[in-house]
């Protein structure tokens, strides 16, 4: 990268203000990235040795080539090509529904997941699991703010929500009576996990404490529950958002399991979760994650379904939904800066009890906590803050029923959609699809063979890219969203000096950014509608 570049980048982040806090809890100035000219020479020798550093987790592996602060006296932009892919793929999560025999009676055929981060720690979540007792399969991304606590413990957490709202009575009074008798429950679940995805174990346990209460209490009601896919994914949503603000406010004996409560009740979340049963297609969203369908016409073009909203003060729906809920005196201060409350870009997420609670509820729950500063946790009353809550974690649900030129579903936090529109991001993965699906050219070979036209032909076939595609779409995607310049073209310097920017500059450039591809399989698709 060049001496002008370079030193622009860095006063730029020199000569911004920023408030106190993460994420989404405060205010930057962000460059238009479109301006930056991007140069960038690659050393001959490689600074660190691919693949030196450990990729059990997503954050892990990016961490070893990134500077920690502007503050350091010398910062290089320089990565190799092969740091590149490392660090692109050190979050890669892949998963097929294919049986032994090749066939699979799913209308999921595979999905591939990736993840990369510009907070350290990375704020996003993601979480994809097959429900054991129904047919479906569900798909999360969480977008965290103000840390990563509430986004982790909703990747640990909703899912199980939902499973457990989709029971019926029956089989709660199974599931209860195996936990009273101490025998042991058959999970809900099948994780398909990365290995840096999970949670604390002992978390994990006291959460099912808290999961009990919730099939209790479906137990208590007079009927059977009856739920609709719908009505189960809002009342998951709404049930897990409420245990969280419950669970900070009851006394504790466990200390780690109080300061979790802490971080995660005054963190927050976005979250988006497709549950895929056969033809049926439901999206719960909160928040501004976003879900897109790509659907392949009978003419060959590409075709861009959006199956949510994005919940901010750019979206009508929500500024007069809120209208509704305050007095009208409060209708020029409930967005300020096209923040809610000046604060908050999503307008519904989890957690978050600064903009819940009562402001005497919040003195009185970190007045009776421990060092809150060395948790993390942001303490701010915003002004104007008179008839709470401001903010709600109830999800809008879209269904949609699969049709046989429904290919792919990309579900993915907001960094991606600030940098890709949705036609951009479906364009790109039916062209990756189509590129992935075509078979090496065979070698034709003309007599008499030599090495020098075996070598040609090799080189020509390397010459088409087959051999330097990334396998996993969601890597290919986040390659584009941090790479393309102006003209929509990858620009290879750009990567580099995106991925090797220091922790403290990276967010003013790009978010988090999660992404998860589902693959329909369109003969299992069209098998149902023969038989139906």
């Amino acid at each position: 990268m060049s001496r002008t570049v370079s030193s622009w980048i860095l006063s730029s982040a020199k000569n911004t203000t920023v408030l106190q806090g993460k994420g989404r809890w405060y205010s930057i100035c962000i460059p238009k990235r479109d301006k930056i000219k991007w140069k960038l020479v690659f050393p001959k020798t490689h600074p660190h040795p691919a693949g030196s550093c450990s990729s059990d987790s997503p954050s892990s592996l990016p961490k070893a080539f990134r500077h920690t602060s502007t503050e350091e006296e010398h910062l290089s932009f320089q990565l190799s090509p092969a740091q590149i892919n490392d660090i692109l793929r050190a979050g890669e999560l892949s998963h097929g529904t294919l049986d032994a025999s090749g066939s699979t009676g799913s209308s999921v055929l595979r999905f591939e997941s990736n993840q990369l981060a510009s907070n350290s720690p990375m704020e996003d979540r993601r979480s994809a699991a097959t429900c054991l007792r129904t047919a479906g399969m569900m798909f999360g991304v969480f977008d965290g703010h103000a840390g990563a606590a509430c986004a982790q413990a909703l990747s640990d957490r909703l899912l199980h929500y939902i499973a457990v709202s989709l029971l019926p009575r029956q089989s709660l009074q199974e599931i209860e009576l195996a936990v009273e008798a101490m025998k042991p429950v058959r999970p809900l679940l099948r994780w398909h996990r990365h290995p840096g995805d999970g949670g604390d174990r002992e978390v994990t346990a006291r959460y099912f404490e808290n999961l009990r209460v919730y099939w209790q209490h479906l137990l208590d009601l007079d009927a059977e529950p009856g739920f609709s896919l719908e009505e189960a994914m809002v009342c998951a949503f709404k049930r897990l958002d409420s245990d969280i603000s419950l669970e900070v406010q009851a006394p504790q004996e466990n200390e780690l399991m109080r300061n979790i409560s802490l971080q995660v009740a005054f963190s927050g979340a976005t979250a988006c979760v497709a549950h895929v049963d056969g033809v049926h297609l439901h999206v719960a969203n909160t928040g501004d994650c976003r879900a897109v369908l790509g659907a392949r016409e009978e003419d060959g073009t590409w075709s861009t379904l959006p199956l949510t909203r994005d919940h901010n003060a750019y979206d009508e729906f929500e500024i007069r939904r809120l209208k509704r809920e305050h007095p009208r005196s409060e209708e020029k201060t409930l967005f300020v800066n096209d923040r809610l409350l000046g604060i908050l870009m999503p307008s519904r997420a989890f957690g978050d009890v600064q903009l819940k609670w009562s402001k005497e509820l919040q003195h009185s729950v970190l007045e009776n906590s421990s060092d809150v500063e060395a948790l993390n946790i942001y303490q701010y009353v915003p002004p104007n803050y008179h008839t709470p809550p401001y903010l709600t974690a109830e999800p809008e649900v879209t269904y949609h029923k699969l049709r046989s030129k429904d290919k792919f579903l990309v579900i993915a936090s907001d960094g991606l959609w600030e940098m890709l529109s949705n036609e951009k991001v479906v364009k790109l993965v039916a062209g990756h699809l189509t590129e992935l699906n075509v078979q090496k050219p065979q070698l034709t070979f003309k007599k008499p063979v030599n090495l020098g036209y075996m070598h040609n032909l090799l080189v020509q076939r390397k010459s088409r890219g087959l051999a330097s595609l990334d396998q996993n779409t969601a890597t290919h995607l986040i390659r584009h969203a941090i790479g393309s310049n102006e003209y929509g073209e990858m620009d290879q310097d750009k990567v580099a000096a995106m991925l090797s920017l220091p922790e403290d500059l990276a967010r003013m450039y790009r978010d988090d950014i999660t992404v998860t591809v589902v693959y329909f399989n369109s003969d299992t698709i069209e098998h149902h509608y023969r038989t139906h």
